[in-house]
């Protein structure tokens, strides 16, 4: 998940590299309207994120020129202008959602992944996820590993397809919580530890490389690196 930072505030744009970091997301800054206006142009992005007030080209100018070139980015505007005429002006030149500053980073989180939700819906869902040899058919929702069928509970197996469908993003127990089971408190108090410990068991044990990866202090990853 690519997201480009326009924002020439340092402190927030300081702010938004290491909390959209510390979820798992690619995060690239700019910060001056020309300069997000060519990563833009040039970068393969999931979302951008986007102030309002830039040196060199406003946030309003920059949306309105990329939907004018045909490039349909998820936009979300930051901007500290809280009128309704600015919102109204930013979504009817193209932005997507329309965040006032200051603003809580769960709220921020909650509309990045709101955003990236409708994109998704709106593309072909792949039938298939697959990550070296472990294997999501979501037709028949069966799990393989090695060509080997894994039997999986419904938990176990929303838990794995959240982490199947974004190889390498590393995922807090909030996220995990919030998109397997529909919360952000945890009802068990180690419930996303203990469902990573049985698919563990299910997956990973008697392979020689182990595809779920603990982030000390972050939270949990699927990939097939080394390490």
């Amino acid at each position: 998940m690519n997201i480009l930072v326009v924002e020439d505030d340092a402190r927030v744009a300081d702010f938004l590299l290491r909390g959209l970091g510390a979820e798992g997301y690619r995060v690239q800054l700019a910060r001056t309207g020309p300069e997000g206006l060519e990563l833009a142009r040039s970068s393969e992005l999931s979302l951008l994120l986007l102030d309002l007030m830039l040196p060199g080209l406003s946030g309003l100018e920059l949306c309105q020129t990329l939907r004018a070139e045909g490039h349909h980015v998820p936009v979300l505007m930051l901007t500290a202008l809280s009128n309704t005429e600015d919102k109204v002006s930013g979504l009817r030149l193209g932005a997507d959602d329309y965040l006032t500053k200051p603003f809580a980073f769960e709220e921020l989180l909650a509309r990045i992944e709101a955003l990236l939700r409708r994109g998704r819906e709106q593309r072909p869902r792949a039938t298939t996820l697959q990550v070296a040899d472990l294997v999501l058919d979501r037709e028949r929702m069966e799990v393989t590993r090695a060509g080997k069928l894994v039997p999986l509970t419904a938990k176990e197996l929303a838990f794995l397809e959240l982490l199947m469908a974004a190889p390498g993003r590393v995922y807090s127990r909030e996220r995990i919580l919030s998109n397997v089971w529909g919360t952000n408190e945890d009802p068990l108090t180690n419930i996303v530890d203990v469902y990573m410990r049985r698919l563990r068991g299910k997956i990973d044990e008697g392979h020689p490389v182990a595809l779920l990866k603990t982030v000390r202090g972050l939270g949990y990853r699927l990939d097939a690196a080394a390490a």
